[in-house]
């Protein structure tokens, strides 16, 4: 089974000093995976000759297919023409139906085709033109040594478009592509190398068609299987038969599959129970709602929110007791499973769930350092609680403990 490669190469100074997020090269690599094109290795490069044509030939070297994208303006800082002309060593020409095109292009905005923008139109007389249907750069395709390269425009929906009607069906026509098929399981509550050490046994059991990458984020981590082969059917039996096998091991952390978030499983599991929720954040100061109503149809289930972030608040509106929180503190068992409580009563909810911590950096005494975060989820027969010890960065602890919570509802509703 012979693998087609890729390697993706993206052009401009932008890139290397932080001023563009380049988001083309993940897009890409979906669409190339799904057409059964594996990308080795993605790239970027300033602008500058050396450089650029240095990039060239080691990806060459690497790979079976090149894609380019950037650099393809008609201003003196974009090289990229002129570095694949001389790589190519042929000359740049005015292509007609290129001039053509771009000439339309301007007309129709009621723009006047300058000198400079009539450069778009000069391509090296060895490659074959791609039409860009939305701008006024064209692509371009070379074909040498069973190698292909392809240069396309950084802007993104132009290159999608270019990608997707024209690149991806000439790369299978090109290329005998084999099928990769991923599968992929999201766990949740367990760090890697504990499930590292969980499934080790069934890890080492894995045909050699089969690989398995973890992919560890914010508080889950990420299970995928690659499967590579000729039948994408047979490949997903293949995945599906290794999943039911994982199960047993860790399926107390399996919360989903593919790309489905863990705030989306919660709202599914809520609708097939027919239970309502509703939310006290503190410290967390609406980050878990926010989640909550991400999923579209959360009305169904999501009563509201508050967040109580003072103490004023936590008594007067919240109902919290005075004597709570001067001894135990807003950061306490104590106080958070009040918390859950008292706002499932207010909003009428099968469901609290409360927050309530020093997210930082400020705000942290000797025996509650930052990152200590309480989380509970109450409901008609019990309450559950759980201390978080986070890190020292805000983002992460609101985040981590609004993801921690959201698992918390999971686990308590697979128990009901």
């Amino acid at each position: 089974m012979i693998t087609i490669n890729a390697e993706l190469l993206t052009i401009g100074d932008e890139l290397l000093y932080g001023q563009i997020v380049d988001t083309n090269a993940q897009w890409m690599s979906v669409a190339l995976s799904n057409a059964g094109i594996k990308v080795i290795r993605k790239t970027s490069v300033g602008d500058e000759e050396e450089e650029i044509l240095k990039a060239f030939a080691e990806a060459e070297n690497r790979a079976d297919i090149i894609l380019i994208t950037g650099g393809l303006g008609p201003t003196s800082d974009d090289l990229t023409k002129p570095c694949l002309a001389k790589y190519f060593d042929c000359p740049l020409k005015i292509h007609e139906e290129a001039l053509a095109e771009v000439t339309e292009f301007f007309r129709s905005r009621g723009r006047e085709l300058t000198d400079v923008n009539r450069q778009q139109a000069a391509l090296p007389e060895c490659c074959e033109k791609i039409t860009n249907k939305v701008g006024t750069a064209p692509g371009m395709w070379f074909a040498r040594n069973k190698k292909v390269f392809v240069s396309m425009p950084g802007v993104p929906h132009e290159m999608k478009l270019m990608m997707t009607d024209i690149i991806v069906p000439k790369l299978k026509q090109s290329f005998k592509t084999t099928i990769i098929h991923h599968q992929v399981i999201r766990t949740i509550g367990i760090g890697e190398s504990f499930l590292a050490e969980k499934i080790s046994t069934w890890e080492k059991s894995l045909p050699s068609h089969i690989k398995l990458a973890y992919l560890p984020g914010l508080g889950e981590v990420k299970l995928r299987l690659t499967a590579i082969g000729d039948s994408v059917s047979s490949l997903k039996i293949e995945t599906d038969i290794l999943t039911e096998k994982l199960i047993p091991l860790v399926g107390e952390y399996v919360y989903g599959y593919g790309e489905e978030p863990l705030e989306s499983v919660i709202g599914k599991m809520l609708l097939e129970k027919k239970l309502t929720l509703s939310i006290a954040e503190s410290c967390t100061g609406g980050y878990l709602s926010h989640l909550i109503t991400s999923v579209p149809g959360s009305s169904a289930y999501f009563q509201g929110s508050m967040v109580p972030y003072a103490y004023e608040i936590k008594m007067a509106q919240l109902g919290v007791k005075p004597e709570t929180l001067k001894t135990y503190g807003a950061v306490s068992e104590e106080t958070i499973r009040e918390m859950a409580n008292l706002v499932r009563g207010k909003f009428n909810t099968d469901i609290g769930v409360a927050t309530s911590g020093i997210a930082g950096p400020g705000g942290a005494t000797p025996e509650k350092p930052v990152g200590t975060i309480w989380i509970a989820c109450a409901d008609k027969k019990k309450t559950v609680t759980r201390k978080l010890q986070l890190s020292k960065d805000r983002m992460v602890n609101i985040q981590f403990a609004s993801l921690a919570a959201l698992n918390l509802m999971r686990v308590m509703l697979r128990e009901d």
